[in-house]
């Protein structure tokens, strides 16, 4: 039986070493320790961090004690405390300065709309604020196919204008054709060249080098989700979607479409 020494008895357990916190400032190179990836933090969001490696490669790493390594030493990542002055000018999404205390103004007649669900929810998570301070709602269409109906149905008029966001906008597409037969002066179509707005995500942000080739004749976001590995669309999309924090996870293109779509809708009758 192991006897103990007087200084046993009085040092009782010992106690843990503090693993010390750090703010992720934007910048800060850490490690993950159990793949080895080392990057710089490019934000947190959602209880993560999102890490980008030399080559431009961006992977996301649940935060928690002691999760990362900085210069070799385990480090718990807590948000950075921003100056006051930093605070007080927050920045939307888009881009543009937050309204403080905003309340949604009451929803105007003008309308934009996006071709599904998921171009929805992507302007929503980057224009949202801008939205919600001009009162445009933003509705899906499912589909061009019907777009000459219903704007026929909407109406349009003084105050009561229309924007519209269209996927794969490009020289002879199907999409292009429908769009060439709209001549409301009331009604303003944009676009993207993508098939899907999934690709208006940029690659990087999802911690890919490039979206896949998919085969002519495959659902694209079905090809899309067995090269990567993401199981169904619907988890796809989560993966996409989660990706995004602000406009600069987008291509140009679709962000100058929206952006003209907006102005449009509530620019003021002459």
């Amino acid at each position: 039986m192991r006897s103990h020494s007087y200084d046993d008895v009085l040092s009782g357990p010992r106690r843990r070493k503090k693993v010390p916190e750090v703010p992720a400032e934007p910048g800060l190179v850490v490690e993950d320790p159990a793949s080895g990836f080392c990057g710089a933090v490019v934000r947190l969001e959602h209880g993560s961090a999102v890490l980008e490696d030399r080559h431009g490669n961006r992977r996301v790493f649940p935060l928690g004690p002691a999760a990362f390594l900085l210069e070799g030493r385990p480090v718990t990542l807590v948000p950075a405390r921003r100056p006051a002055a930093e605070r007080a000018r927050e920045v939307s999404a888009s881009g543009s300065v937050k309204v403080a205390g905003l309340r949604a103004r009451v929803a105007r007649d003008s309308r934009i709309w996006v071709e599904g669900r998921h171009d929805a929810e992507l302007v929503e998570r980057v224009w949202g604020h801008d939205l919600r301070v001009e009162g445009v709602v933003v509705e899906p269409l499912e589909g061009v196919d019907v777009l000459a109906e219903r704007i026929a149905e909407f109406g349009t008029g003084p105050g009561r204008r229309l924007g519209v966001l269209v996927d794969h906008l490009v020289p002879g597409s199907k999409e292009s054709r429908l769009v060439e037969r709209i001549d409301d002066p009331g009604v303003l179509v944009t676009g993207h060249p993508y098939v899907d707005v999934w690709q208006a995500v940029k690659p990087t942000s999802l911690g890919i080098k490039a979206w896949p080739s998919v085969p002519r004749g495959m659902d694209w976001k079905h090809g899309v989700c067995a090269a990567l590995g993401w199981g169904e669309p619907y988890e796809g999309w989560q993966r996409v979607l989660a990706a995004v924090s602000s406009f600069r996870d987008l291509e140009t293109p679709l962000i100058g479409a929206v952006e003209r779509l907006i102005d449009f809708v509530t620019a003021e009758d002459e």
